[in-house]
C-alpha cells in the first residue's frame, strides 16, 4: 500500500509539472515568435511560413535606434515609468499605513468607498480628468501623465492589507518613546514594508511603461510620446514591416521580463505576505 500511495503521488507530481511545463512554453511561444520574427530579413515574415529566420540580422534595431529614434521614446517612458513609481509608492504607503495602523474620524466609511471605487472603470474618468488636467494648464506635459498615478485605490489596499500585520506593540512602544507618527512611519513601518512596495513598485512601472492610452490623450508634441504610443504611430508609417514592429515590441517588452525576473524573489515575497496580512 506504501509503494502504491508513493507511486500515485509520483504520477500526480510528474503529471501536474508537465501540465504547467506545457502551459509555460505555450505562454512563452508568442514571445519567442515575435523576437524570432524581429531577427528575420525584411519581407521575410509575410512572404514565408517561418518560425525561425533564414538569415539572422539585427538591421531591424539598428532602424529602429536610428532612423526611427526610439531611444528617445524608450527615455521618456522610463523616465516617466520611474517617477510615477516612486512618487506613487510614497503616497501610497503613507495612505495604506494610515488606514492600517492610524484611527481618525471616518477611516472605515472613507476605505469601503474606496473599495466600491474599484469597480468603477478608469476609462469613465479619463473625460473629467482630461476636462481638469486642461483646465490647470497640464495637457501635453510631463505632470499631465504623472498626477494621475500619483495615487491609486489599489495600491493603498495592497499596501493596507499588507501594513495590517505589523505588530501594533512596537509602535505602541515608540510612541511611548516620544517618536512622532512621521518617525514611526519612516523608521519602522517603511522598512517593513518593503517586501510589499517591491511588488506594487513592479506592478506600477509595469503599468505606467505599458500605458497606452493615457499618454495618447495627454500628449501631443510627437517628441514626448511614450514607446507605446511611437510604436502605434510607427504601425500607421511601416504597416507592411513586420520585422520592424516586431523588434519594437520586442524593446518594449524586454526591459520588464529584465526587471520582473530581477525581482522576483522580492516579488514573490510581498504577494505572500500580503495574502496573510
Amino acid at each position: 500500500r506504501g509503494r502504491r500511495v508513493v507511486s500515485r503521488r509520483t504520477l500526480a507530481s510528474v503529471a501536474v509539472n508537465g501540465a504547467l511545463l506545457v502551459a509555460g512554453a505555450l505562454t512563452l511561444l508568442p514571445l519567442a515568435w515575435m523576437v524570432s520574427v524581429s531577427l528575420m530579413p525584411a519581407g521575410e515574415a509575410s512572404s514565408a511560413a517561418r518560425l525561425l529566420p533564414s538569415a539572422p540580422t539585427l538591421e531591424h534595431y539598428r532602424v529602429l535606434f536610428t532612423r526611427l529614434d526610439v531611444a528617445r521614446y524608450a527615455l521618456n517612458s522610463a523616465l516617466l515609468a520611474t517617477v510615477v513609481t516612486l512618487l506613487s509608492l510614497l503616497l501610497n504607503s503613507m495612505a495604506g499605513y494610515a488606514f492600517a495602523k492610524l484611527r481618525f474620524t471616518g477611516r472605515d466609511p472613507i476605505f469601503r468607498t474606496l473599495l466600491a471605487a474599484l469597480v468603477i472603470p478608469g476609462q469613465l474618468g479619463m473625460l473629467p480628468l482630461f476636462l481638469l488636467l486642461k483646465e490647470l494648464g497640464l495637457v501635453n506635459t510631463y505632470a499631465g501623465v504623472v498626477i494621475p498615478g500619483l495615487a491609486s485605490i489599489f495600491g493603498i489596499f495592497l499596501v493596507r492589507q499588507y501594513a495590517l500585520s505589523l505588530p501594533d506593540s512596537i509602535l505602541d512602544a515608540a510612541r511611548v518613546d516620544g517618536a512622532s507618527e512621521l518617525r514611526i512611519y519612516w523608521s519602522i513601518a517603511l522598512p517593513a514594508l518593503r517586501p510589499i512596495l517591491v511588488t506594487l513598485g513592479l506592478f506600477t512601472f509595469m503599468g505606467t511603461w505599458n500605458d497606452f492610452l493615457w499618454p495618447l490623450i495627454v500628449l501631443s508634441d510627437d517628441r514626448m510620446f511614450t514607446l507605446p504610443v511611437a510604436l502605434a504611430n510607427l504601425l500607421g508609417e511601416h504597416a507592411q514591416d513586420a520585422e520592424v514592429m516586431m523588434a519594437g515590441s520586442v524593446v518594449t517588452v524586454l526591459p520588464m521580463v529584465v526587471l520582473f525576473l530581477a525581482l522576483q524573489k522580492s516579488y514573490l515575497a510581498g504577494v505572500s505576505g500580503g495574502v496573510k496580512g
